[in-house]
């Protein structure tokens, strides 16, 4: 059994390998290129050095460091949407053929009269397949990690749309599911085109869903004042997915959206001159409030067990009714 699954998916498993061997060729010395950036214009020191919850206004000089390496590298970010589409294809090519295949072409009747049940058939199938898609998808988020890792201490964020979907155990869950997904659809379909059809716009439709309307609210959201003459801002370098930000004034008032101010403390070299050009934008005297909602940056690996115990369960659900439909295929 584990031969023949191995001569019906040996192509596929090679493609799979050369795409893999052709992404890190890429990977490698742009990584090491922006991992060399990173650390000798001395980005990496000044970051650090920043702390986590606030930041000096100004970033104490960050800021020119960093958008000089977001000129060189920042257009790199763009290219995690293509690995945030490797686990739907890994699904469109492993799991929607699995079942379609066998059945559009009519040799899953052969099989099921050799001594071999079909819920042994069904389990040993998805077993190896989906071990193969645990492997590809674990190398592929390792490496999609070390990758990426600049990007995200620069300001990215591990808890970004791209960067949380790239990283951690969520593609692998997300791996899994779409195989399950395409084997699902490919009982249903029972031709390979449809089930391939079907499989992308499920997968799509549940993913677009869980990251809009569920991961928001895995947690509470946290929340921050900062007063904006304080000579501190929320630092955006720490990570956070911030949801809101807004200034208030003293009576409590919204009077910006998507936005905050920062000044010098009151005595300070250039206090007088930021409270002048906040008057000359319409703010009046203080005291104004910088007031932060946001995820922290330390529940990464939290909003990654969630979702990917999500998916996992999806999963097997689909495994589950697939195993089922497949009894039921004449």
């Amino acid at each position: 059994m584990t031969w023949l699954i191995w001569r019906q998916h040996r192509k596929q498993l090679l493609w799979t390998l050369v795409a893999l061997a052709a992404l890190t060729a890429v990977m490698v010395p742009t990584g090491l290129a922006m991992r060399g950036a990173y650390d000798h214009s001395g980005l990496g020191a000044c970051l650090a050095k920043l702390g986590h919850e606030t930041m000096p206004t100004g970033a104490g000089g960050c800021e020119g460091l960093n958008q000089r390496f977001q000129n060189q590298y920042g257009g790199f970010a763009y290219v995690a949407i293509l690995f945030v589409l490797l686990p739907v294809l890994v699904g469109l090519f492993f799991g929607a053929p699995l079942v379609a295949r066998e059945v559009e072409n009519g040799t899953h009747r052969l099989v099921w009269t050799q001594g071999i049940s079909r819920r042994h058939w069904a389990l040993a199938k998805f077993g190896l397949v989906g071990g193969a898609a645990v492997l590809l998808a674990v190398t592929y988020a390792l490496g999609v990690a070390w990758w990426l890792g600049p990007l995200v201490a620069a300001g990215l964020g591990r808890l970004g749309y791209l960067s949380f979907d790239v990283q951690g155990v969520a593609p692998v869950a997300y791996t899994l599911f779409a195989v399950a997904l395409g084997v699902y659809t490919g009982t249903a379909a029972r031709k390979v085109l449809p089930a391939m059809g079907i499989s992308l716009a499920s997968f799509a439709a549940v993913r677009i869903l869980v990251e809009t309307v569920a991961r928001p609210s895995f947690l509470p959201a946290k929340t921050s004042t900062y007063a904006a003459q304080s000579g501190l801002l929320p630092n955006r370098y720490a990570g956070d997915w911030v949801y809101d930000q807004v200034v208030r004034n003293g009576s409590g008032e919204v009077v910006l959206h998507d936005g905050q101010i920062g000044c010098p403390p009151p005595g300070d070299p250039g206090a007088a001159d930021c409270a002048r050009n906040m008057a000359e934008h319409g703010f009046g005297a203080g005291p104004y409030t910088n007031a932060l909602e946001y995820q922290p940056a330390d529940r990464f690996w939290t909003f990654q067990a969630i979702e990917s115990g999500l998916f996992l369960a999806l999963t097997a659900l689909l495994v589950f009714l697939a195993v089922r439909r497949i009894r039921r295929i004449s």
